[in-house]
């Protein structure tokens, strides 16, 4: 999701303002490239993964017979072995085993998980949001917060500058006066237009959703704590006064791969010159709870450290059966066009779910600029209908899922801090196929021959929006 717009003026300008300084200050990155971190998978062919059990590395005949469990054949777990330490080889960090992965399908479901383990907190809560917004579950959320801090539990809160732009001062300065430690991520200011050489620039934004509830569960996904499911659904519902629910899909991890999460929170907290923080006692050992394979994968600014944007081009390149793939916003870089084509290509069954209606349109027009390419290769590409698709996932040949804030655009590719949960699990990759199927059920296919006969209006919006896709 991005920023709402149907804000106040001031922030209407605060968001022209900072996509202007963007553009005047030369604010254009690179799409980077597939560099070291495949030259050194290609050169270690044979090389295992690292999966920490019990808080020490497995031995090479454990790494094996784990990797073979979650494979069929012995081919397919030589793939999934290089493809697990190409993963760790990109993340710098090794899948994690003991982990219990819980499937949160649509923000009813993550709230009521979510929100359950708040109040159940004994020690910590940080929270990482890209919009908190001043309404009914924000409210709610807030209340729950201040109320775990009354009780003696530490409540560290980052947000989004942008994203939560639209909620007031006040409701912070309530949660800040109430003890919990409140952080802006980059917020706009007139100092951070300027073009100076040593702030961030205003178009990093945090896009990542994490809640981390006494170092041992963790939740991540596309959901923010907002009620957008009261929103119109883009330009043409805002028309026909119709309102669209949202449609996310969010992820709660509990077990020792926490700690990863807890990592990226701290190192954010870090960058933004948050409050003084004791970091040793977020970090307590966590016993085993499941059957799990997790890794927290995560991006940060500039044209390094894309973890999220490695990961995906190294699975989908790996696949060797299906990919599932769910995405809101669609622009991708030549990379990963020619990793999903290639794939079509090789008799890998790709399927792609996208939105029908979106609350950016002028992104899913940019997006149908792939279309044709894409079906042309043999990718079959869905439209989902009477919802909002808000959800980011991909499942890949029945064991490799994923479940994060990330999209395939540009600004998760270079610009946003993302963060998605790696899971390596066939009882979990199952439930994510079936949570799949019922959204192709509920969706339009988009054949060659269909999409060859749209309309003119439809060519010349698509042809207005190329040159646009960098900033979609």
């Amino acid at each position: 999701m991005r920023p709402p717009y149907r804000a106040a003026t001031v922030n209407f300008f605060a968001l022209f303002s900072t996509l202007l300084a963007a553009l005047l200050s030369g604010g254009c990155l690179s799409v980077p490239r597939t560099g070291p971190a495949f030259s050194y998978f290609r050169s270690r062919q044979k090389a295992l993964p690292t999966i920490v059990g019990d808080h020490k590395p497995l031995t090479s005949v454990e790494v094996r017979a784990v990797i073979k469990g979650l494979e069929q054949n012995s081919s397919a777990a030589d793939n999934l072995g290089h493809q697990m330490a190409l993963e760790e080889a990109i993340s710098g960090r090794p899948f994690v085993a003991g982990n219990r992965a819980t499937l949160l399908i649509n923000r009813p479901a993550a709230y009521a998980a979510m929100f359950k383990a708040i109040q159940n907190a004994k020690k910590s809560i940080n929270v990482e949001i890209y919009i908190l917004s001043a309404d009914r579950p924000g409210h709610s959320f807030a209340d729950l917060l201040m109320k775990k801090a009354a009780e003696g539990v530490h409540v560290n809160l980052i947000y989004d500058g942008i994203g939560s732009m639209c909620t007031p001062p006040a409701f912070f300065q309530r949660l800040t006066t109430a003890g919990v430690k409140v952080l802006p991520f980059n917020p706009i200011t007139p100092l951070s237009l300027l073009p100076l050489p040593w702030r961030w620039s205003p178009i990093h934004r945090d896009h990542s959703k994490l809640v981390i509830v006494d170092g041992s569960i963790a939740f991540t996904g596309s959901a923010n704590i907002s009620d957008v499911c009261g929103e119109p659904g883009g330009l043409l519902s805002d028309l026909l006064g119709k309102k669209l629910p949202w449609r996310d899909t969010d992820v709660e991890i509990e077990g020792p791969v926490v700690a990863q999460f807890q990592k990226f929170f701290f190192a954010t907290w870090k960058r933004e010159k948050g409050p003084p923080i004791d970091e040793k006692s977020y970090f307590q050992p966590v016993k085993p709870q499941g059957n799990d394979l997790v890794m927290a994968v995560g991006s940060t600014w500039g044209e390094k450290n894309r973890g999220n944007y490695f990961t995906y081009l190294a699975a989908i390149r790996s696949a060797k059966h299906s990919i599932d793939l769910s995405c809101s916003y669609f622009i991708p870089d030549k990379q990963i066009m020619e990793a999903l084509t290639a794939a079509a290509r090789r008799g890998v069954d790709v399927k792609i779910i996208l939105p029908h209606k979106s609350d950016i349109k002028l992104a899913q027009y940019g997006g149908r600029n792939y279309y044709s390419r894409l079906l042309k290769s043999g990718v079959k590409v869905y439209e989902r209908r009477d919802v909002i698709l808000h959800a980011k996932t991909a499942v890949i040949d029945g064991v490799w899922s994923t479940v994060g804030s990330d999209n395939m655009d540009m600004w998760s590719i270079l610009r946003n801090n993302e963060l998605n949960a790696v899971i390596l699990s066939r009882g979990f990759a199952k439930k994510m196929e079936t949570m799949f199927q019922n959204d192709l059920k509920n969706s339009n296919e988009i054949t060659l021959q269909s999409w060859e006969h749209r309309s003119a209006v439809e060519r010349l919006i698509e042809l207005l929006t190329r040159p646009l896709v960098y900033w979609l």
